[in-house]
């Protein structure tokens, strides 16, 4: 093949790579400005108490000046309180027989959701000239004011675990080409896992003392929210090659990370955005790192739930895909070239 022809099958290739880098950054740029340049709190659920009528009427007058507040009626104090520590709710609204309002709130839920709730509720209680009085029972850690920690560490961790998948591809091919090599994919990306998972429990737990409890667990998440994220890539690529790449960068980071509830909570998104930390990713694993360190089992149900499903469609996804392609493909290992 002389130089010309070299030149006429290379630019294609790589006009088509640069197109691709180009939407996926205009992709991120639009996915991250326009979900988080303008905040704009609606919704936030607040509990309250079926019969008591004066946190009753406090929360609807509220509601019935604006939309960043929404009553959610419980038929009694357990079951509100419960709904706090199962993050239902970021705040109950309760009243005594002395007249005074009782707001209890969970900022480890999100401190950006209850901050907006006690504004609210302090300008309303002003108003009706009704003391209010404030007690976080579920707080964040005094390393972590922001509350910011367990989504930045899930962002590394499904980094981490997308980053083995896609060094893998390329060191081997993205399609194992028969089922004993897509075993040994899975184990080596549950290899990594584990210690990926353990490694990051010590870092924000002895070594940067974020926390000091609950590090298995935490080391258990990581290990999931890894090995869900490699699998979910191994399986895209093993379909898709290359472009599973891209596919995986637009799924777990373009839409993943300003979706998942982590640096606004979803009640601050925009509509488009708002109900999808419930089954991506980075927005499971978020929401289960806040349950294990912060809340109870109920509360993460649900994240623990959704990064099991997801890792269960991965592995299937990248067997399947050694069964139909493998063969076909060869397992050809992804050829990076700098030019003809």
């Amino acid at each position: 093949m002389d130089e010309e022809q070299r030149d006429r099958d290379w630019l294609p290739r790589t006009a088509a790579l640069l197109a691709g880098t180009l939407a996926l950054a205009v992709a991120f740029i639009a996915a991250y400005v326009g979900a988080l340049h303008r905040p704009d709190p609606r919704d936030v659920p607040v509990g309250v108490v079926l019969g008591d009528q004066r946190a009753q009427a406090v929360l609807a007058a509220v509601r019935g000046r604006t939309d960043t507040i929404e009553p959610i009626q419980y038929d009694t104090p357990g079951e509100a309180d419960d709904g706090l520590t199962a993050r239902e709710v970021y705040a109950v609204l309760t009243s005594t027989p002395d007249g005074t309002l009782l707001l209890s709130t969970a900022s480890a839920s999100a401190p950006a959701a209850t901050g907006v709730v006690v504004d609210v509720l302090n300008r309303a209680a002003q108003q009706a000239q009704i003391p209010l009085e404030v007690t976080d029972k579920v707080p964040v850690s005094a390393d972590d004011p922001r509350g910011l920690v367990p989504f930045y560490l899930a962002v590394g961790l499904v980094l981490g675990g997308y980053l083995a998948s896609t060094a893998l591809g390329i060191s081997l091919g993205t399609t194992p080409r028969d089922l004993r090599r897509a075993g040994l994919r899975i184990a080596s990306l549950a290899v990594h896992a584990v210690l990926l998972g353990v490694i990051s429990a010590v870092l924000v737990g002895p070594v940067l003392g974020v926390w000091d409890h609950d590090l298995p667990a935490v080391a258990a998440v990581g290990v999931l929210t890894v090995l869900t994220a490699g699998m979910v890539a191994a399986a895209v690529q093993g379909w898709l090659g290359l472009l599973g790449t891209g596919l995986v960068i637009l799924l777990l980071v373009v839409l993943g990370n300003p979706g998942s509830g982590g640096v606004y909570a979803p009640e601050f998104l925009p509509t488009l955005l708002r109900g999808m930390h419930r089954w991506n990713v980075p927005g499971l694993a978020t929401d289960l790192l806040k349950s294990v360190v912060y809340f109870d089992l109920r509360a993460g149900r649900w994240p623990l739930a959704g990064l099991l499903v997801w890792t269960v469609l991965g592995v299937v996804g990248l067997l399947t895909a050694a069964l139909v392609r493998g063969r076909r493909a060869g397992g050809r290992p992804v050829k990076i070239s700098g030019g003809p």
